[in-house]
């Protein structure tokens, strides 16, 4: 585990587990399922499900996050699903509300962030991801299969979870808080956009045709890339982990100040966290939850749902 990460008391499992720490787990036939997360943006050539197929930790399911999701008006992906969506996926799984799930993707730290806050949000609390993902997990020399993927297991009996209240904001209430200036208005909420910081001001275009770059107003630049850091993996390759909890506090710092910062920090002003589709906004919430900050939301729609509303006011530079 990274220094200055520490699991809760009772069934809350740690937020991030480290490759020696999942192979132990796995060796002690401990209850834990491991689900591949992995998630690619539109425009990428690679298909997450058939990468699965060919390269995998051993006894480990796929998980399609755009799969499991609820419908939209604006035909967004990915969107969080109901309790009874996931409920069954997890039956599927053999997921137990007892049993650890760990989390992973192919990129290191990416879309697994997204799958952990979907799980911790339906109050699957037994719940991390693995830190580097499968990459770091081959880095350290852990086994992997290659095999045709095996049968899915039995399926398990999954009480309907209910899904905290605060987790996802709307689109209307994204809107209202817009109007207030977080330096000026101790009720406004700090919207973290986790876009790269072009984006963010307009200079560079959206990954989706037609949709305009910017930001919503009163928001912070926060980008994803700026909570982790690189390694090396085998072949000249590298992945990303999580940054010490001392350097992510040092990124929050310079996103919002030190004094907005240490208001999330202490709970006194709640974060949301946004991004192009609901998908890094994940690694920022993670972020933050690794600082112990208590009351974190995330944008479901984000910048897609948001920037798609011809009414919606958007701010560049």
């Amino acid at each position: 585990m990274v220094a200055g990460y520490s699991s809760s008391a009772g069934a809350e499992a740690p937020l991030i587990i480290s490759p020696s720490q999942l192979s132990q787990s796995l060796k002690r036939e401990q209850q834990v399922t491991v689900l591949d997360t992995t998630w690619f943006m539109p425009n990428s050539p690679h298909k997450a499900h058939e990468e699965f197929q060919k390269r995998r930790i051993p006894g480990a399911q796929f998980l399609d996050l755009d799969e499991l999701a609820s419908s939209h008006e604006l035909g967004l992906k990915h969107m969080m699903p109901s309790g009874a969506q996931f409920a069954e996926a997890c039956e599927k799984f053999g997921i137990q509300p007892s049993t650890h799930v760990v989390l992973y993707d192919t990129h290191g730290v990416f879309s697994s962030p997204r799958a952990l806050f979907m799980f911790r949000s339906l109050g699957h609390i037994n719940s991390s991801i693995l830190n580097g993902g499968l990459p770091s997990w081959n880095a350290k020399s852990f086994v992997i299969d290659t095999n045709p993927p095996s049968q899915p297991p039995h399926k398990s009996k999954y009480t309907l979870p209910k899904p905290d209240q605060n987790a996802v904001r709307s689109y209307e209430q994204m809107v209202a808080n817009s109007a207030s200036n977080p330096s000026t208005s101790i009720e406004a909420e700090l919207v973290l956009d986790a876009r790269s910081s072009g984006r963010f001001t307009g200079q560079d275009p959206e990954p989706r045709p037609g949709l305009s770059s910017g930001h919503i107003p009163n928001s912070f630049s926060l980008p994803f890339t700026s909570f982790l850091k690189t390694e090396e993996g085998v072949r000249g390759s590298t992945y990303t982990v999580f940054r010490e909890p001392s350097e992510i506090r040092k990124e929050l710092d310079n996103a919002v100040g030190a004094a907005q910062a240490e208001r999330i920090i202490q709970g006194e002003a709640t974060a949301i966290t946004t991004c192009g589709s609901g998908m890094t906004a994940g690694v920022v919430w993670l972020g933050l939850k690794l600082l112990n900050a208590p009351k974190i939301s995330l944008y479901d729609e984000s910048w897609t749902g948001y920037a798609m509303r011809p009414t919606s006011k958007i701010e560049k530079a």
